[in-house]
């Protein structure tokens, strides 16, 4: 079977403290990186097997904390992009890690799905990390958080990125009715598909991937049909996909995170996002090709 797999193993550690993240500046012991780490190992190989069962999986990790500035998501990030049966490999990542080691990725598929965060990071720092990975032909997507004291910040972002890197905005939900029209279509003028995430959708009972095709992963193997859904599934080392994949109605009364609501039945997601959903780049917005070397 083809299948969207969501990786989270134990990490919970960043090296930033944004006001609006509950995981800012959180320190794991030495027993909890271990963990993390052979949690990790194990996932990636029970992915290696999946080659023989004939499934086609593309994978997203997306840790609470900061993954590459760990040793074993850089390693696992590598070794998944190159297998045949891997179709994707993605990471959420506030590109703080050294870059060196994605040229040993296949640049057919790995990808980034890259977080700004104004004030944790030099604007001309963040672009250059972001031109690395453009430059050595990885997929790359930047994203923010529509905090209104970001504004500029989110402007002065899109003005120096090139024009080929995507920059999304994630609305700030916590707040009802938090932006006025104005704001909105200021918002809208950055990322033209801002208003999707805008909203919520409706979700209860109603057809959606997840659960079938799109699986939600903890690094223990628990499997979860969405990561706001609280019931687990199954387990991945002991049910397999096949024993996973089963239709799921959304059990909440609405869906608002865009690692979810993309995988909803009847949404205009897949025409707006084609193959390049997990990394967040709208279809048709593409890289330019790379220069000739001189």
């Amino acid at each position: 079977m083809r299948a969207v797999i969501y990786y989270r193993g134990v990490l919970s550690s960043c090296n930033y403290d944004c006001p609006y993240c509950p995981f800012s500046k959180t320190v794991d012991s030495r027993e909890t990186l271990a963990k993390d780490k052979e949690q990790l190992h194990t996932f990636v190989a029970w992915v290696r097997e999946q080659e023989g069962a004939g499934h086609q999986l593309s994978l997203f990790f997306n840790p609470y904390g900061e993954a590459l500035v760990h040793r074993w998501y850089r390693e696992a990030m590598v070794e998944l992009s190159h297998l045949p049966h891997v179709e994707k490999v993605a990471v959420q990542t506030n590109l703080s890690a050294k870059l060196d080691w994605t040229e040993q990725l296949n640049r057919d598929k790995a990808a980034f799905w890259a977080t700004y965060h104004p004030g944790q990071t030099k604007e001309q720092h963040f672009v250059g990390q972001c031109l690395k990975l453009r430059d050595n032909g990885l997929a790359v997507s930047v994203g923010t958080v529509g905090m209104k004291q970001a504004f500029n910040a989110i402007k002065s972002m899109r003005a120096a990125l090139p024009e080929d890197i995507y920059l999304w905005v994630n609305a700030f939900k916590d707040k009802p009715r938090y932006y006025n029209e104005e704001e909105i279509a200021s918002l809208r003028s950055v990322d033209p598909l801002f208003e999707y995430n805008l909203r919520d959708y409706d979700s209860l009972g109603k057809s959606c991937k997840a659960g079938s095709s799109v699986f939600y992963v903890h690094g223990s193997g628990r499997v979860k049909r969405c990561y706001k859904d609280r019931h687990v599934i199954g387990h991945l080392y002991r049910d397999g996909l096949e024993g996973l994949a089963a239709e799921r109605p959304c059990r909440m009364k609405q869906c608002g995170c865009f690692i979810g609501y993309i995988h909803m039945d009847n949404s205009p997601f897949e025409s707006l996002y084609g193959s390049s959903m997990l990394e967040r780049i709208p279809a048709g917005y593409r890289m330019q090709p790379l220069a000739a070397a001189p």
